[in-house]
């Protein structure tokens, strides 16, 4: 088996998951929802993931598009492209899903995975989480995972800047 074509069959386009949650559904799977820019993946995605993951049976993960990461972050952002981050992230044998989506939130994203299960992480407020007060009207839960100290793909960066 070509473990390249299982990994990169995980970046799914909008068909692709729609087929693959009613599947999941008809089996009764919780789904569980997460996403971010994961510019450069370290040690508090990993945990965040991972984390996210023990919530249900399948973990997509929203990605925000290299024209959205620009918006959020800066003109020289991201490091890495798309198609790189979509890719490191579906090798993670926990991501059941990778999703580009090109607005500043995920809300639409979230109205189409329909998540029995929202993740993000413990620096975040749950009233500031872009989709979440629709996650719980529609009856789900929106969950916060412990953010890892000293960890983000910024602190990197001004890391290799400085050449420590």
């Amino acid at each position: 088996m070509d473990k390249l074509a299982v990994i990169k069959n995980k970046i799914a386009g909008e068909k692709q998951l729609q087929r693959e949650l009613a599947v999941w559904r008809l089996s009764d799977q919780k789904i569980v929802f997460t996403n971010g820019c994961f510019d450069i993946l370290h040690a508090g995605h990993v945990q965040s993931l991972a984390g996210a993951a023990s919530f249900g049976n399948r973990l997509i993960v929203g990605l925000n598009s290299d024209a959205s990461v620009k918006r959020l972050k800066a003109e020289n952002r991201p490091i890495q492209n798309q198609d790189a981050r979509a890719l490191i992230l579906a090798a993670l044998h926990f991501v059941d899903l990778v999703v580009v989506f090109e607005e500043d939130t995920p809300e639409n994203l979230i109205h189409l995975v329909n998540p029995d299960v929202m993740v993000k992480g413990g620096d975040y407020k749950i009233e500031d989480i872009a989709g979440a007060q629709w996650v719980l009207d529609q009856g789900g839960k929106v969950e916060l995972i412990r953010y890892l100290d000293n960890t983000s793909s910024t602190g990197i960066i001004n890391k290799i800047k400085k050449g420590l």
